[in-house]
This record gives structure tokens, C-alpha cells and sequence, in this order.
């Protein structure tokens, strides 16, 4: 985004971090830990009236998986399962976020849920409470995406009804194409799809 934190962009009124927290509170989400890195303090303000765990990643210069461990590490009440999203989906609804805990739920034990659109891999994925020990203790370079590669069997691909799952931003481009989707009204509708779980690939 160039000099831009993409947090601070304005989607439909919103900062999208606040947009993004907001839309998970909006969810059947229990609990909420929201990892702050780069300029925090500045971030931190639009977090103080939001039922949230706010922590704060120093070592958010060596990648975004050092935030994800902060926010493991965060974790203070048992769970069933843990959702991984990032900050930087603006299309993603509450709708969206209960259909992948609705497809997790169903899963047994250990499972891993990865959700899919159209064969693109997306966000959020959810993992079993049980597997957030070992990735923590194991070899941090590769993350949970490294566990989740060499743990096929235990993941389920989900696709999804709409590519909410896959877009996100990155450039100013992809911010200016979020607007004109916007602008056309066609961003926060969910499609009528059904979505089933179906081996990874």
C-alpha cells in the first residue's frame, strides 16, 4: 500500500480494522484476540470500546506468523477450535464466519478447515484447540500453514459461495476495485450456494 497502513482505509465508514473486528463480533465467535504490530498505538484507539484481548506483536517485522503465535499465545479459555482471520478481507460477513464454525462443528476430532473458492485457497481457517501446542513448539519459519501442508489428512476443504474468502488487499489497486465493487452494491451480498466439505487437495 505504499506509505498507507491499510488498517486506516475507509471501507463503507469503517477502518477496516475496526470493519474487520466488528464483523467477527457480529459472528458466533466467543472470543476475539486482535494482534497489533506496526504503528499500534495509533491503531490501538479504535479497539477500547471492543469486547476484544488486545496484544501486541514486537517482533511483527520478521512476518505476519509472528502474530499469529501472539495470538495463540493470547488464547485464555478452553475451546474447541481456533480461527485464524486476517485483518485484511473486507468483503468477509458474519454469514461467512458461521458457515466455516457450522462446517468445523461437524468435523471430528483434530480436524483442520481450510475454506476454498472455485479451487483458490482462502481465509479464515480454523484448526482444533489441541494442534495450537504443537505449532507453537515446533519450527516456526514454516507456521501453521507448514503444519497444515504436511498434515493433509487431517484437513477439509470447504468451498465457499462466494470468493469472500479469497479477496483481500494488498495494493492500492486491489483497494480501488474493493470501492467500485462496493459502490455497485455488490460486496457485502452473500451468494445462495450451498458450500460442503470435501478432501483437501
Amino acid at each position: 500500500m505504499g506509505q498507507r497502513n491499510k488498517l486506516r482505509l475507509s471501507v463503507e465508514g469503517l477502518p477496516l480494522l475496526a470493519r474487520t473486528v466488528e464483523t467477527l463480533l457480529a459472528s458466533r465467535l466467543r472470543d476475539i484476540v486482535v494482534v497489533l504490530g506496526h504503528e499500534a498505538e495509533g491503531l490501538r484507539p479504535m479497539l477500547d470500546r471492543l469486547p476484544v484481548t488486545v496484544a501486541y506483536n514486537p517482533r511483527y517485522r520478521e512476518g505476519h506468523m509472528t502474530s499469529v503465535y501472539k495470538g495463540m499465545e493470547a488464547l485464555s479459555r478452553p475451546c474447541d477450535g481456533v480461527m485464524v482471520c486476517l485483518s485484511d478481507q473486507p468483503l468477509l460477513a458474519p454469514q461467512d464466519i458461521d458457515m466455516l464454525i457450522d462446517a468445523f462443528a461437524g468435523l471430528g476430532r483434530g480436524a483442520v478447515l481450510v475454506p476454498f473458492y472455485r479451487g483458490a485457497r482462502g481465509n479464515p481457517v480454523i484448526l482444533a484447540h489441541e494442534h495450537c501446542q504443537a505449532i507453537l513448539k515446533g519450527d516456526r519459519k514454516g507456521g501453521f500453514k507448514r503444519f497444515i501442508d504436511d498434515n493433509p489428512g487431517l484437513v477439509t476443504a470447504v468451498e465457499m459461495a462466494s470468493d469472500h474468502v479469497v479477496f483481500d488487499l494488498d495494493t492500492p489497486q486491489d483497494y480501488e476495485a474493493l470501492l467500485a465493487r462496493l459502490g455497485e452494491g455488490g460486496g457485502g451480498v452473500l451468494g445462495t450456494r450451498s458450500f460442503a466439505p470435501k478432501s483437501c487437495p
